[in-house]
């Protein structure tokens, strides 16, 4: 059986770990003010804002080191809400990867909604089944996220290698940023059709 720990309890960690349960995973919480937990999940998800994320890897380095990590992040400038706080050509999943050289970070379910991971589809009166799409350098890794993921009712994509995360940031940018000026619903998003 999969096992994930997943760092936050708002929506979107709800949302994932209802789908991961849902195809059969075992998932553990660790809540923001937690900064002792033990780790015991093979690949741990932080769903968190991007800012955390430098907090976790302080408190939780020796225990990530070797795991697979899950960015969800999208590393937007919350102050003007119109950029993305990485360098240049970067992403908050390459700047994690520089932190924890060790472990093998994917970047997935920015490009996703919690409504849409909850009810599996994008559009409320859609036949989109939600993707999820997974981007890093370790096929293995993604390949069990994918699998857990379609466990789990919804489809997968593998979007390529981890350079790949930062094109997945500007379009969960953009997304985010069309839902909050309400362009597009938050039970939408962009949809992907075989």
């Amino acid at each position: 059986m999969a096992s994930f720990t997943i760092f936050g309890t708002g929506n979107m960690a709800t949302a994932i770990a209802g789908v991961l349960t849902a195809g059969g995973a075992e998932v553990a919480h660790v809540s923001s003010g937690d900064t002792t937990a033990t780790i015991s999940g093979e690949t741990v998800i932080l769903a968190v804002p991007y800012p955390a994320i430098t907090e976790i890897v302080a408190n939780y380095g020796d225990q990530l080191a070797e795991k697979v990590i899950v960015d969800i992040t999208n590393p937007l400038n919350f102050e003007t809400f119109d950029e993305l706080v990485v360098p240049v050509g970067s992403s908050a999943a390459a700047e994690l990867q520089r932190a924890l050289p060790a472990a093998k970070v994917l970047k997935a379910f920015n490009t996703n909604f919690a409504a849409t991971l909850a009810s599996g589809k994008v559009g409320e009166a859609s036949e989109t089944v939600t993707t999820v799409l997974i981007a890093g350098d370790d096929a293995a890794a993604k390949s069990a996220l994918g699998a857990a993921v379609t466990a789990g009712g919804l489809a997968a994509v593998d979007a390529g290698s981890l350079k790949r995360a930062h094109e997945l940031e500007s379009l969960g940018f953009l997304q985010l940023t069309l839902a909050a000026s309400e362009k597009i619903s938050w039970a939408g998003g962009f949809g992907l059709n075989n």
